[in-house]
């Protein structure tokens, strides 16, 4: 009877290795296929919006850009702000305190934990058109999907927040319309504030040339203030 030539600590690596791989390449390239799909969601969108306002005379001015910023990266720009949907290279799993192990599908199979994630990063539109470095962006929502496209967000205001659904269905391009249609309205009530007068009271002389140059002072919509994260995910339903 022929022996195993590996031993027992190689076959256990090789067989971990091996799982592993074909988990991660399926999930990496189910994100990918719903990155795509996103990005021609946020072209439909782009342009229903744009046919709509082309028809008001008032609102003829108002216009949404969608640019593909490359094979991972989505830009939308629409009145003051800029929306960055950037799809991760990596393939995660979530920490062991995250409310999404207390689902069911991952008791199942933890392999199901596993997913690629898509950030959604809010600018202004005037940070990118100066090329202003220092200032902030701000993650408005996230979506991960797994190997088997069954997905969750996490994110101001979204619908699907919930991760006792996670593994209940796969994820749609209705889905997606509705993430991005719920990032855009955050978007657009997240006000940019003045500052707290402290935070703003001293400059530089290179501060102050720089901005008559370029506008290059350094902004964020929350400057000087806590952006609070503490309402991005829900366990349970609260339409």
């Amino acid at each position: 009877m022929a022996t195993d030539p590996l031993p027992k600590q190689q076959k256990l690596i090789l067989e971990a290795l091996q799982s592993k791989a074909q988990i991660k390449t399926r999930v990496y390239d189910q994100s990918l296929e719903v990155f795509n799909e996103l990005k021609d969601v946020l072209s439909e969108i782009s342009n229903d919006l744009n046919d709509i306002l082309s028809e008001q005379e008032t609102n003829r001015r108002i216009r949404l850009e969608y640019r593909d910023r490359g094979k991972f990266e989505a830009e939308l720009k629409f009145a003051d702000d800029v929306l960055i949907f950037s799809m991760h290279t990596d393939v995660f799993q979530f920490d062991r305190e995250h409310p999404v192990w207390k689902n069911e599908y991952l008791k199942k199979e933890p392999y199901n934990s596993y997913c690629g994630v898509i950030n959604v990063y809010n600018f202004l539109s005037d940070s990118m058109k100066f090329n202003r470095l220092d200032d902030m962006g701000y993650l408005v929502a996230r979506l991960f999907v797994n190997k088997d496209k069954s997905f969750f967000v996490e994110g101001k205001r979204q619908k699907r927040q919930m991760t006792d659904s996670f593994g209940s269905s796969s994820l749609t391009r209705e889905d997606l319309v509705e993430f991005v249609e719920s990032a855009i309205l955050y978007t657009l009530s997240f006000d940019l504030l003045v500052p707290p007068y402290d935070i703003v009271k001293h400059a530089t002389v290179e501060q102050i040339n720089v901005k008559i140059e370029s506008s290059k002072m350094t902004t964020g919509k929350r400057l000087g203030y806590k952006y609070n994260s503490d309402d991005v995910l829900n366990t349970e339903n609260n339409d």
